[in-house]
């Protein structure tokens, strides 16, 4: 089960970059452009965490989290540019769960999304990234594509995470190696070639034009995922 999340931020290019790295990661994403709107939808779907932005028009953040907590115990993270501790502490007061300020790492956001469901749901639900028709599920090392499992190696599942994990980055065998296997590895840089060639039988329609790992010659590889 992949958890809904609404994300209540009036500005779309701060809201675009949160809702894609929380799709990365698994969760499903409603984005309110205001606090109205917020109110409004709440109760449409099973959410299960609030980030919420402070500075917003009409109604800001701190009014949102105060009707929210009027019938609702929904984790909140804070989204804002505000940096004094007043505000912060004025958010914690109203009941807010965790405070982000901007600007932020997409990267730490999530994080602290997991942590906040992690400990308030006791959830144990496996970690997983998606990216078009490829899913992949972190602890168990399993892969699908369109829904139906594909058998990988353990160093081709090390190699299609980090490529997830680095989407639209193009990526240098040495950087490849380095955050596949760590600086233990002892095999040539061209060995990552043989891997990525048979990581492309497996999920690419057509190896010899691949859609997913494409070359970026003289540079090294780009992941990109193909719409569906």
């Amino acid at each position: 089960m992949a958890f809904e999340v609404l994300v209540v931020e009036d500005q779309k290019d701060i809201s675009g970059i949160v809702e894609k790295y929380l799709e990365k990661s698994g969760y499903i994403v409603t984005v309110a452009e205001n606090g109205f709107k917020a109110l409004e939808i709440f109760g449409e779907k099973p959410f299960r965490l609030v980030i919420l932005d402070v500075m917003m028009p009409g109604i800001d953040g701190f009014e949102v989290l105060s009707e929210l907590r009027k019938f609702s115990n929904i984790p909140v993270l804070m989204l804002t540019a505000k940096e004094s501790e007043v505000d912060r502490i004025k958010g914690f007061d109203l009941g807010a769960d965790d405070y982000v300020v901007k600007p932020f790492s997409p990267r730490e956001l999530v994080r602290r999304v997991d942590a906040i469901i992690r400990r308030t749901y006791g959830q144990n639900e496996e970690k997983r990234l998606k990216a078009g028709e490829i899913e992949i599920y972190l602890d168990s090392m399993r892969a699908f594509i369109g829904g139906k499992e594909i058998e990988l190696t353990t160093a081709e599942f090390s190699i299609l995470f980090v490529f997830m994990e680095n989407e639209n980055v193009v990526l240098s065998r040495e950087q490849i190696i380095q955050k596949s296997f760590g600086h233990s590895y002892e095999g040539m840089d061209r060995n990552i070639d043989s891997y990525i060639k048979r990581l492309r039988q497996k999920i690419e329609d057509n190896p010899r034009s691949p859609e997913y790992i494409v070359t970026k010659y003289g540079a090294g590889y780009l992941f990109r995922r193909k719409e569906v």
